[in-house]
């Protein structure tokens, strides 16, 4: 049984009050079997490993580094992405100041009520259509992934790897479905990130961050035998509809090594062709990328609403957009993102966004340091996500599961504040050069318990 629960709230639009949302997490956070107290915030980047480490003197600060990671629900017929999932961590020395520790420790993640993907995914399958893993074809692999096993190496828990001023585990091959309800999907999953100190083997601290998954993209709604644009097409199957679609357009048209009905060459990755800078997938030279064919075609078709971007992002039950932005400003995808038009002319899709630093957002104040909210810095060399969560998932966020890593570090939810960090209240400028009062009263985290 997991010991995580995800609570609903029954209006999806709109944030609950600060008092609600503590009052949805609260129990959720007590349930844990073992957490950390206060545990993450800024930091001056200076690696400090002075004195002998003890459970207490430090914080992890752990978060994914997008709103929402979506792959297929199947790849028998083709993959437009596969399971792969990141955490990203920052470990933290509390004091004045507080420093940031990348020696003398190991980091480990795992999650407690999703131990494998075998069964959950086909993923790892043998294809109907020949005798090869689809995950060996799709990604011509030189022989099958081991089960479980994702396209890095990673497996669904062990250590992050220290990459310059973080850990990551990158390419955790994470299905949507708890090993206690495997049927059922599950969104929002709760991963568990531990530090140790490598000398005592001593456990330093620990933190619950979501590492959200989804395979709801709705291709259904419009590609169903006879649906609209394939109307003399009924395979009887939705991904098939859409390779025999693609065919029946451009059969002739397909580029040299890539020749052939895709119907004949099963399981098709749509990357093949179409680049996509999500897989580091550079296409074929003169087609368009996958983002770009996929919003030019539909333009027109899907509206620019929120519910119409619900139709292929994770989606009317996921609601992926689940931040401050849209819940207490209104803020939607198209606002940010521009129309199904806008996206099909970006350049370079994934690897140019929205800016926070923007005009139309918060401006210089906030400047990004990187082209990127998702990899970019501030105080102390801290990461924005470290201190306000992920992409799409800014803090408060509207789900509970996001809540519950706040609720340990700091007793409340919302974006990170200075006493996680800094043992006395700092009186020089913080986070955005802005000099930050005390507040009236101090929350204590509701959960700080030392593990062995």
């Amino acid at each position: 049984m997991s010991q995580f629960k995800t609570v609903r709230w029954p209006a999806r639009r709109g944030l609950p009050g600060t008092a609600l949302l503590m009052a949805a997490v609260c129990a959720t956070v007590l349930a844990l079997s073992a957490s950390q107290g206060p545990a993450s915030a800024a930091a001056p980047g200076k690696d400090s490993t002075s004195g002998p480490a003890a459970a207490g003197d430090y914080v992890v600060l752990a978060w994914n580094d997008l709103g929402m990671h979506c792959y297929n629900r199947n790849f028998r017929d083709l993959a437009v992405l596969p399971p792969f999932n990141n955490l990203w961590a920052q470990v933290i020395k509390k004091g004045d100041p507080p420093s940031i520790v990348t020696t003398g420790i190991r980091v480990v993640f795992s999650f407690a009520d999703n131990t494998y993907s075998v069964g959950k995914s086909n993923f790892w399958d043998t294809s109907p259509y020949r005798p090869v893993q689809n995950a060996q074809w799709l990604f011509s692999l030189p022989s099958p992934l081991p089960n479980n096993i994702g396209l890095t190496g990673t497996g669904m828990s062990g250590p992050m790897v220290q990459s310059g001023d973080h850990f990551e585990a990158k390419g955790i091959p994470l299905t949507e479905f708890r090993d206690s309800a495997p049927n059922t999907p599950y969104p929002y999953m709760v991963a568990t990130v531990i530090v140790y100190d490598t000398a005592s083997q001593q456990e330093l601290a620990r933190t619950h961050p979501v590492a959200p998954v989804s395979t709801e993209m709705h291709c259904d709604y419009c590609h169903y035998d006879h649906g609209p644009g394939n109307e003399d097409i009924a395979t009887g199957v939705v991904e098939q509809n859409i390779l025999t679609k693609h065919d029946s357009e451009k059969v002739n048209e397909y580029p040299p090594g890539h020749q052939g009905a895709l119907m004949t060459r099963r399981p098709v990755l749509c990357a093949e062709c179409h680049a996509s800078n999500a897989l580091g997938a550079p296409g074929v030279t003169g087609l368009p990328s996958l983002s770009n064919a996929m919003h030019e075609k539909h333009d027109g078709i899907v509206p620019d609403t929120l519910q119409g971007c619900y139709s292929c992002h994770p989606g009317p039950q996921t609601q992926c957009l689940r931040d401050v932005m849209s819940t207490s400003k209104q803020i939607y995808c198209v606002d940010c993102h521009g129309t199904m038009l806008n996206v099909s002319r970006n350049t370079n899709p994934w690897l140019v966004e929205p800016r926070c630093d923007s005009p139309q957002c918060h401006g210089s104040t906030y400047q990004q340091d990187q082209p990127l909210y998702r990899n970019s810095r501030e105080h102390g060399g801290v990461y924005c996500e470290a201190c306000h969560d992920s992409t799409h998932a800014i803090a408060p966020s509207r789900e509970p599961n996001d809540a519950i890593k706040f609720m340990e570090w700091q007793g409340r939810p919302g974006r990170i504040k200075c006493s996680v960090c800094h043992t006395t209240w700092p009186t020089a400028p913080g986070p955005h050069g802005k000099v930050v009062l005390p507040p009236k009263y101090f929350y204590l985290p509701l959960v700080s318990r030392n593990s062995s």
